[in-house]
């Protein structure tokens, strides 16, 4: 059991070692983001849970298929969670590569 996120983050970084199973994460959180936005412009809710969807299976594809690991959020929720988001800050902003 982790104690903090900060103690978390290099096993989940660890766990998205293969570049395509970090890409489809990323794919997946702007399409989760894009949707949390369109559900709020439109103040269609469903598309909350479309984006939730699209953001699980494109990761769940990348460890399954790539990885060849379990996904830590079956362990972990909060701090996978929490890691997948500042895993994509860092993949946008140059300090984790593509």
């Amino acid at each position: 059991m982790y104690r903090s996120f900060g103690d978390f983050y290099p096993f989940y970084l660890s766990q998205h070692a293969h570049p395509t199973c970090r890409r489809l994460h990323f794919v997946g959180t702007t399409l989760g983001l894009a949707a949390v936005l369109h559900s709020f412009s439109t103040l269609n809710f469903w598309w909350l849970l479309a984006g939730l969807l699209a953001g699980y299976a494109l990761a769940w594809v990348g460890h399954f298929f790539f990885e060849k690991n379990r996904p830590a959020t079956f362990t972990y929720p909060l701090y996978s969670f929490m890691g997948d988001w500042v895993m994509w800050r860092d993949m946008l902003i140059g300090r984790i590569r593509f």
